[in-house]
């Protein structure tokens, strides 16, 4: 009787270690499986952001902030960039305020509006584009811009253009 019971005992012993054997055998290539997933995906992500990160390197090429020959030149003449690109863009703005049309856009507005910049990027020491829009007909400028030693900022239009209306 008792070999019997250590008999049983034995045997429910090895089915328990096999059962356990099994289930850790899963387990464990379940998470190298996971593990595989994860590598590939961090892989694929790691990509996107050098896709990205070169897109970003393209789309800021012209832009005052990365511009360091623009830097320069500001910075020569006294200026600090950080406090000159809001001063340029908010004068800029200001002049959406001018009663009657526009004195940058060389394009008249629709019955009762005004055309009026909505997006500015200053490209580099000298140049500016913008979007315009009176709510009905919509175009870009490219302006040249003049700092005066009062800090005011003068205007010029270079060249305008105003999309076809469907």
């Amino acid at each position: 009787m008792r070999q019997r019971i250590f008999m049983y005992l034995f045997i429910f012993s090895i089915l328990l270690v096999i059962f356990q054997y099994v289930n850790s055998k899963r387990v464990f290539e379940d998470l190298n499986n996971k593990t595989e997933d994860y590598k590939t995906q961090l892989i694929k992500y790691k990509d996107s952001v050098l896709v990205l990160q070169n897109e970003i390197s393209e789309i800021s090429h012209f832009n005052l902030e990365k511009n360091e020959d623009a830097i320069t030149y500001f910075e020569n003449d006294g200026y600090n960039v950080d406090e000159l690109i809001p001063l340029i863009k908010d004068q800029l703005y200001t002049l959406n305020e001018v009663k009657g049309e526009h004195p940058i856009i060389p394009y008249v507005s629709s019955e009762g509006r005004k055309m009026l910049i909505n997006t500015v990027k200053i490209l580099n020491h000298k140049w500016i584009i913008a979007d315009f829009t009176d709510g009905e007909y919509w175009g870009e400028i490219l302006v040249r811009y003049f700092m005066n030693e009062d800090k005011t900022v003068d205007f010029e239009l270079s060249e305008s253009f105003l999309y076809p209306f469907n």
